[in-house]
């Protein structure tokens, strides 16, 4: 079940469209999805997410905790929707492209994508790219 919270005053609309579409992420990663929670919230709230649980005091725009169990995929992902506005500024791009893209940057961490080396950012920001065009692809 994906489910989506508001710790902010931004609501993402068409939610059935958001779950659908990061289903078919992963499924098309070949896992199950499971719990997937994602909690849009502020720089503050993401900082001391940060802070608390991963020793960093600097903001950013998602942090995932990972719940997965074998091939089934859980997890909470928060989205500072502020960081995302200031980084779709930032890249030029629409706010709800880099929402999309942070979303699903999310989802791959949970099935084993990593961003650490240049050579997993590259490989990353391609299936973001991916499964962003995805979104418009009904099933």
């Amino acid at each position: 079940m994906i489910e989506f919270h508001f710790k902010n005053a931004f609501v993402l609309q068409d939610i059935t469209k958001y779950a659908n579409w990061i289903d078919r992420i992963i499924c098309s990663e070949g896992f199950i999805t499971g719990q997937i929670d994602y909690i849009f919230c502020n720089d503050a709230y993401l900082l001391k997410l940060n802070e608390e649980y991963l020793n960093h005091n600097t903001f950013t725009d998602i942090i995932t905790f990972d719940y997965r169990d074998g091939k089934t995929v859980s997890g909470d992902i928060f989205i500072s929707t502020e960081r995302v506005r200031d980084n779709a500024e930032k890249f030029n791009v629409a706010f709800i492209n880099e929402l999309r893209r942070v979303m699903s940057h999310g989802i791959l961490h949970l099935v084993d994508y990593n961003d650490k080396s240049n050579e997993e950012k590259a490989i990353m920001r391609g299936k973001e790219d991916e499964k962003i065009k995805m979104f418009h692809v009904e099933q």
